[in-house]
């Protein structure tokens, strides 16, 4: 099962999203992630995080559609922060899509404590959320009740 993480710029919550979902999932299922905006690097903060928790960040990098062009997804992701008026983007190939809003943490304006903290509930709410979606029965699930479950996950 292949999963699309997407946001705006394709440098923190997604990419912490497809660095972490890779690293915790099973046989089977692989995540990328793009941004409809990508901002052309990776933040250092987003690197140093994933590194800091033993996560892998070989082949991270900010990227756009062309990510996926060549392997479309079965389920797409928007990690962007509706509530913060942020502009979701929008993926139109086939898939389930589904929105696991998360704050940025790379927004907070704070010391580095309190900006390391932001960085590790953002990545505790991926993993908790991750885990929660490998749980899954996705053998005795339909499509839309894969989409429920994943919209009830995106509330955890």
């Amino acid at each position: 099962m292949k999963v699309l993480f997407i946001c705006t710029a394709n440098s923190c919550r997604s990419i912490l999203s497809e660095a972490l979902f890779n690293h915790l999932a099973p046989p089977g299922f692989h995540a990328i992630s793009a941004g409809s905006f990508p901002k052309g690097q990776v933040l250092p903060r987003s690197l140093s995080t994933l590194q800091a928790a033993g996560i892998s960040t070989d082949g991270l990098y900010s990227k756009g559609n062309e990510a996926f062009a060549d392997s479309p997804p079965d389920i797409v992701i928007s990690v962007c922060d509706k509530a913060a008026q942020e502009a979701c983007p929008v993926y139109f190939g086939p898939a389930i899509k589904a929105h696991w809003g998360l704050e940025d943490p790379s927004d907070l304006h704070g010391d580095e404590a309190q900006i390391d903290a932001a960085f590790q509930a953002t990545l505790q709410i991926i993993e908790t959320r991750c885990r929660a979606l490998f749980d899954l029965p996705f053998n005795r699930l339909d499509a839309a009740q894969i989409k429920a479950e994943l919209d009830r996950i995106g509330l955890l």
